[in-house]
């Protein structure tokens, strides 16, 4: 099937936010390491780099990451998590505690050794109903980290921050043979050790490492769907109120321009907080925990603070709106706070970015495709198109803030493509081109 075949009406964009010609000089400014720095700007295929010079510049979250090793190598493995369609684990330290979601690239809901009997026989069965085909298989882990990378250039601080590393641990999902030809080769040298202390026949080899994405661990939140419940039931003190509806505004422009495909009330969380209201009550017993304390919602409380965690980000960056069966609208559409029309708080914060074409493509779309750049899959074109869809729908974003418009008439605007191509007319640099979509989805509810 022709995936462009259903785009037409280019233009050139005279807009400000979208401006006819940008220079785009600045594309090998070394943000990764070298060896993905190499292949961003080639196609070939390489060995992704350790975890710890991806995240040499997050100390914080390289102790963490060393916490997980540590807990692994002390035999404190991680916890597969029962729920979901992919093979995704709970990340403890050495005490205990859970510090992080770990999800292997390889254990993805259609990769090969993704753990769910569901999706085996998806994929062996029912071929034709496999995958998403607005979506590039087996980058879930890199969706979850080019959203954290969004979260964090527009300062929206709602997505625990996630990045890609590799970890190993005998409690991931490995292949059978694999498995059994370690636990042979130990046998093997514990019955030699028996008979000959200190011998030993085979040197053994750690299974092997599983690249992945690591999104840090929120506490004392809770589903999304449940807290709704709870507000409905018990409405929120006027300030508490406002403060959910701009913690939802965030996360209607992550979503949006993302363009998540699995966005339900399952996968984001509130934190609903109660802070001491005096002195008095800091005072009284551990302060770090009065402070931080999540209770059951209380109307006469005003002194509040509520937070939002987007988590499950892996099914997002489509190379093309969704146009075949599925639609895959964002539920949080149905909600009554979609109806109200984005405050200006919203607006001040997050419209000088996505006005200003230069921070879109160099803060925001060429850190995507440098995240990209580490799939030993990696496409230049195809993650052009990504950014295509992303750029479109941050241009739509703009413009329905900019026309005071609200999040439910945001998702109902057309899908828009902002392509970036070369004007060999202007020593070829480069230009926008802004394309519509007429092709729609079956089933639009879906």
């Amino acid at each position: 099937m022709n995936h462009n075949s259903g785009e037409h009406q280019t233009k050139d964009s005279n807009s400000k936010s979208l401006p006819d010609i940008c220079n785009v000089n600045n594309e090998n400014r070394p943000i990764l390491p070298s060896a993905s720095t190499s292949n961003f700007q080639s196609s070939k295929s390489h060995r992704l780099s350790p975890w710890s010079i991806n995240i040499v510049d997050d100390p914080d979250y390289a102790e963490i990451i060393k916490e997980a090793e540590r807990a692994i190598k002390n035999g404190v493995l991680p916890a597969r998590i029962a729920i979901g369609s992919s093979g995704s684990y709970f990340v403890r330290n050495c005490e205990g505690k859970t510090i992080g979601v770990f999800k292997p690239k390889d254990e993805e809901p259609y990769a090969r050794f993704n753990p769910k009997w569901s999706k085996w026989i998806q994929r062996n069965l029912f071929p034709c109903c496999f995958g998403r085909s607005c979506l590039v298989n087996n980058q879930g882990y890199l969706s979850e980290a080019g959203a954290s990378i969004i979260d964090e250039k527009l300062r929206l601080n709602i997505v625990p921050k996630t990045h890609v590393v590799r970890l190993t641990a005998e409690s991931f999902n490995y292949s059978v043979h694999q498995r059994l030809f370690l636990t042979t080769k130990r046998r093997t040298n514990e019955i030699v050790d028996r008979h000959m202390p200190g011998k030993r026949i085979f040197e053994l080899e750690e299974l092997r490492s599983k690249v992945g994405s690591f999104q840090l661990f929120v506490d004392n939140y809770i589903g999304a769907d449940d807290f709704i419940k709870q507000i409905e039931e018990q409405p929120l003190p006027d300030k508490a109120m406002e403060q959910f509806q701009k913690q939802f505004e965030k996360l209607v422009v992550l979503d949006y321009i993302i363009r998540n495909t699995d966005r339900s009330n399952d996968n984001w969380l509130v934190k609903y907080v109660v802070k001491p209201s005096n002195k008095r009550d800091q005072d009284e017993g551990d302060v770090a925990a009065s402070s931080s304390k999540t209770t059951s919602i209380n109307a006469t409380n005003p002194n509040t603070e509520i937070l939002i965690a987007a988590i499950d980000n892996g099914l997002a960056f489509p190379y093309k709106h969704p146009d075949e069966w599925r639609a895959y609208p964002f539920h949080w559409a149905g909600l009554k706070q979609a109806k109200i029309p984005f405050s200006e708080e919203i607006k001040s914060q997050i419209l000088p970015f996505i006005s200003d074409m230069s921070f879109v493509q160099h803060e925001l779309c060429d850190e995507i495709e440098r995240l990209f750049a580490l799939d030993k899959n990696y496409s230049r074109r195809l993650v052009e198109r990504q950014l295509s869809v992303m750029r479109g729908q941050i241009l739509n974003l703009a413009n329905a803030m900019r026309d005071g418009k609200s999040p439910l008439e945001l998702v109902h605007l057309p899908g828009v493509l902002v392509e970036r191509v070369r004007d060999h007319s202007l020593a070829g640099r480069k230009k926008f081109k802004k394309k519509f979509n007429d092709r729609y989805p079956l089933f639009s509810w879906f």
